[in-house]
């Protein structure tokens, strides 16, 4: 069997540790935990008190904050003063990038410290330094690795790959396992599903090798706003909390944080709620975990409404509470080689649920590449509303593309302008423009590496001012904003890759 989870049939959480976040604990036997992220100047108090209050009325019980230097980290502790006084049930995170100095004043006030894994692999004893702070302060680590942004000696090893981002996932966990520190959780984030999904699938198949039992955090960075952002990060996520991994998520969007926490409240329900399932077992050789392997015939995927032939296909129809496990056993057992179309009946009116539970359960399935079409039922909704999510579902996995594919970060204190005015402004004028995939960045932390997927990025550089890159190239530094769009269009169009609208 695939080790990546304890069964590809038996659904069942992975068994975790328990990790304590200030008043929250995750892992073990706890339910999925959510948490969001503020977008406010961690220097202005006020905001980022205002914006973590709001996220928990939302329910949102876990908050990072943006940490960028000394000055911020310390601005943590008026910051948690307030918020502890009317909302001790909140775990504030600290979230440092580059420099373990910041890490270090961020651990003596924050209940959890995340940290990037390539600011310490050349950085002789800080690390151990920051793990004696978190331990004599009780507060937890977060080992959070980024596609795109891997250290130099992990990069020439494994290249910018999910096997290089679980690589340097593993090779900090055994260093907390080696101090004896095991308030950690760990997390590899991408905004290319396949990418997230696969990394994380890599992870835990070396962290059972290992024998960790680490609590896992989940997410899809830059997945965007709207229903395309939530149908992508459902895509990720749901495709590994169908097997069983992950003990805490966010859904990343470019809008308010607070919305962020029904959409993940949705998703950790979705899979919470349900009973353990036990069905046949899968022979591993049905799909392969850790890397795309396309359809026999090369076949596009269809939306059901595209078929022409119905009588000609295998319909397998999933309808208890494990539709992937249920396709699977299913899928495992036919024979003959006739075009399979997954099918499987929704009854909310709620659209963003729909769409939200619709993906977590077909898209891992178009990911692992173990169907030709969906058939998606919902008697609250059009086909063309239905055919819209169904597209959207093949999209995040990346097995068909019908259109513009934004990698758009949610903002957070480091955002150099109004990214979510801004990626509106961007959708309005490309989004005919089928297949591109366009970066829209607050800041350089989530530029170039985390958009190294993109075909064109917009990345804040200073206040009001945007560079342009085509792919990970710098093209334009710091133009002013007011142009930045036109100049963007141009770039496309110098390409050849314009088409009139």
């Amino acid at each position: 069997m695939n080790n990546y989870c304890k069964s590809l049939t038996n659904y069942a959480r992975r068994s975790t540790r328990v990790v304590t976040i200030g008043h929250q604990t995750i892992g073990g036997l706890q339910p999925i935990a959510v948490q969001t992220m503020t977008n406010t100047p961690t220097l202005d108090t006020e905001a980022c008190v205002a914006q973590i209050e709001a996220a928990a009325r939302a329910g949102g019980k876990i908050v990072r904050l943006t940490t960028r230097d000394e000055r911020e980290a310390a601005n943590l502790a008026p910051i948690a003063e307030r918020v502890r006084e009317h909302h001790p049930e909140v775990a504030l995170v600290a979230d440092v990038h580059f420099v373990p100095a910041v890490a270090a004043v961020a651990a003596t006030t924050a209940d959890k410290v995340r940290i990037n894994p390539g600011n310490y692999n050349d950085r002789g004893g800080k690390f151990e330094e920051l793990i004696e702070l978190c331990r004599s302060s009780g507060v937890a680590l977060r080992i959070g690795v980024n596609h795109g942004s891997l250290s130099k000696r992990i990069f020439d090893l494994w290249g910018d790959t999910p096997e290089g981002m679980a690589a340097s996932a593993m090779e900090f966990l055994e260093r907390c396992r080696q101090l004896d520190f095991h308030n950690v959780v760990v997390s590899l984030k991408s905004s290319n599903v396949r990418v997230m999904v696969y990394a994380y699938r890599l992870l835990v198949r070396e962290m059972n090798k290992a024998a960790m039992d680490y609590p896992i955090h989940l997410g899809v960075t830059e997945a965007g706003n709207h229903l395309e952002g939530r149908i992508k990060s459902a895509v990720g996520i749901g495709a590994l909390l169908a097997d069983g991994i992950g003990d805490t998520i966010r859904v990343s969007l470019t809008e308010a944080p607070e919305n962020e926490i029904p959409a993940a409240e949705v998703l950790a329900a979705h899979f919470q709620a349900a009973p353990e399932a036990t069905l046949p077992e899968v022979e591993e050789s049905l799909f392969t975990p850790y890397a795309y392997t396309p359809r026999p015939g090369g076949r596009t995927p269809l939306l059901w409404s595209e078929v022409e032939s119905p009588e000609e296909w295998d319909v397998v129809e999933a309808v208890g509470a494990h539709p992937v496990q249920e396709w699977r056993s299913h899928l495992a057992q036919r024979s003959g080689d006739r075009p399979v179309v997954l099918r499987r009946r929704y009854t909310t009116a709620d659209k963003n649920r729909f769409a939200i539970e619709a993906a977590a359960d077909f898209g891992v399935m178009f990911i692992d590449s173990l169907a030709d079409a969906l058939h998606i039922e919902n008697p609250h909704f059009s086909q063309a509303e239905i055919d819209e999510i169904a597209l959207l579902i093949l999209q995040a996995a990346r097995v068909r593309i019908s259109r513009t594919e934004y990698i758009a970060c949610p903002s957070c204190g480091r955002t150099l302008y109004d990214i979510e005015s801004t990626l509106a402004a961007i959708k309005e004028r490309t989004s005919h423009l089928v297949g591109l995939k366009i970066g829209v960045m607050g800041c350089i932390v989530n530029g170039p590496g985390e958009m190294a997927d993109a075909d064109y990025g917009y990345v804040g550089g200073l206040p009001d001012h945007i560079s342009l890159y085509r792919g990970s190239t710098l093209v334009e530094r710091n133009v002013p904003q007011a142009e930045a769009l036109d100049r963007l269009i141009a770039l496309i169009k110098a390409d050849g890759r314009w088409v009139e609208p």
